[in-house]
């Protein structure tokens, strides 16, 4: 009994975290304007109508590259800042070592609201507004003190012999940062890296402020366009949710066999 209700419990969780997912993809796949109708026939003509709308009628194209865009780059310089931060305060003992572990924790306690308007003049400042660049260092403020803090952690976990042992072998500290300790560090890069892409993947609040110019949206600041003050057009959202969760995804795949640890087992000798 107790076994049956584990198992009934654990599938009823199942259907209540599945159901928003299947109520998005069936209304979009509804005919336009098909989710204005009361019935309950989901798979009545379904119609690929939405996902036409939203690639050939909107700017949706577009925002997609926007977002990969600042997406990629806040990925990219996101994981190089924080292994490279990590790494630093894990090996090395320096003049303002505590304060700079202590600057990484506190900046994660602000809330991303209250930081909008300083970003917002700093970016008016150095002119970065409705800038790819000026987004993605927004972004960066948000992930690389979370990130190098796990990276931080992640590599006291390997042996310093390891280092040692590099550089015995002539290699300099960047060095064998770079081609020893860096390679069995992979799950703690694909965490910091898929962190990274999904901090920028969608992202709304900074996006709205900072990206106002219409080729410069992103996909979640573009995704406002199809709500009005009177009307919302379902069809699109839903059709528009359903495209932006595919490079998510596919995101997740890439990196999710990294997601890994104990590939440092065995790497020393005694």
């Amino acid at each position: 009994m107790a076994s049956i209700g584990l198992h009934a419990g654990l599938l009823l969780a199942v259907v209540i975290s599945l159901f928003p997912i299947v109520w998005l993809v069936l209304t979009s796949l509804k005919p336009r304007d098909g989710w204005l109708s009361a019935e309950l026939t989901f798979f009545d003509q379904p119609s690929l109508d939405n996902y036409a709308r939203v690639l050939t009628a909107t700017e949706f194209p577009r925002w997609l590259l926007n977002s990969v865009l600042a997406a990629g780059l806040t990925m990219v310089l996101g994981v190089f800042l924080a292994a490279t931060t990590g790494y630093a305060v894990s090996r090395f003992r320096f003049p303002g070592h505590r304060g700079v572990m202590w600057l990484l924790l506190i900046t994660q306690m602000f809330p991303v609201a209250i930081l909008i308007v300083p970003l917002y003049n700093l970016m008016a400042g150095l002119g970065l507004l409705n800038q790819i660049p000026g987004l993605v260092i927004a972004y960066m403020t948000i992930a690389v003190p979370f990130c190098a803090w796990m990276m931080k952690s992640y590599f006291d976990t390997v042996p310093i012999e390891i280092d040692q042992a590099g550089m015995v072998d002539g290699l300099t500290p960047f060095g064998t940062f770079s081609r020893v300790v860096l390679p069995l560090a992979r799950p703690g890069i694909a965490v910091t890296a898929f962190y990274c892409f999904m901090t920028a993947w969608g992202e709304v609040g900074y996006a709205t402020v900072f990206m106002t110019g219409d080729e410069q949206r992103t996909l979640g600041a573009g995704l406002q366009q199809f709500i009005g003050q009177h009307w919302s057009d379902w069809g699109l959202m839903t059709a528009s949710a359903v495209l932006i969760a595919i490079p998510a995804g596919a995101v997740f795949l890439l990196v999710q066999r990294h997601l890994v640890t104990g590939l440092t087992a065995g790497a020393t000798k005694s």
